[in-house]
């Protein structure tokens, strides 16, 4: 049964767009299927969050075999490792957004700058460049944070 979740999970957040597709409809509908769509899938993420699915799942010890006890400290290090895992995943995620909206406004102005003025070309790219670069310096602290981690 635990192997079907996921499965359940991606069903109901494929089903308002499906539903859409087969039937067809107008603007509005789609407006509400996406809307549907999005709250499904945030309603999703939050239960897969707050119910983790393997706590139910227990490791068989041999009876000859000593028990490990964790510490305290090893506790706190694996959850510092955890939380430095996602931070490196959000300073790499967040940079993309950050790169994807920058080189979104600039690089149509520059083409735009380009178009009307061919000597312009060299002062557009630096723009655009400099919105890559925000990506590149997420991509970086993301690799100096796993390095600590390491």
């Amino acid at each position: 049964m635990m192997y079907l979740v996921p499965f359940i999970a991606v069903a109901v957040i494929i089903m308002p767009l499906i539903v859409i597709a087969v039937k067809g409809g107008d603007e509005r509908k789609r407006r509400n299927a996406f809307r549907t769509n999005l709250v499904t899938f945030v309603a999703t993420l939050v239960l897969m969050v707050a119910l983790p699915v393997g706590l139910g799942v227990n490791a068989e010890v041999e009876a000859d075999a000593p028990v490990a006890e964790t510490t305290a400290a090893e506790s706190a290090k694996a959850d510092s490792d955890g939380l430095g895992y996602i931070a490196a995943a959000l300073a790499t995620g967040f940079g993309s957004i950050g790169c994807g909206i920058a080189v979104a406004a600039a690089a149509p102005a520059a083409i735009g700058a380009v178009s009307e003025e061919p000597k312009a070309f060299s002062k557009a790219l630096i723009f655009v460049a400099l919105g890559e670069g925000v990506a590149l310096y997420g991509f970086l602290i993301s690799f100096m944070i796993l390095g600590k981690l390491g």
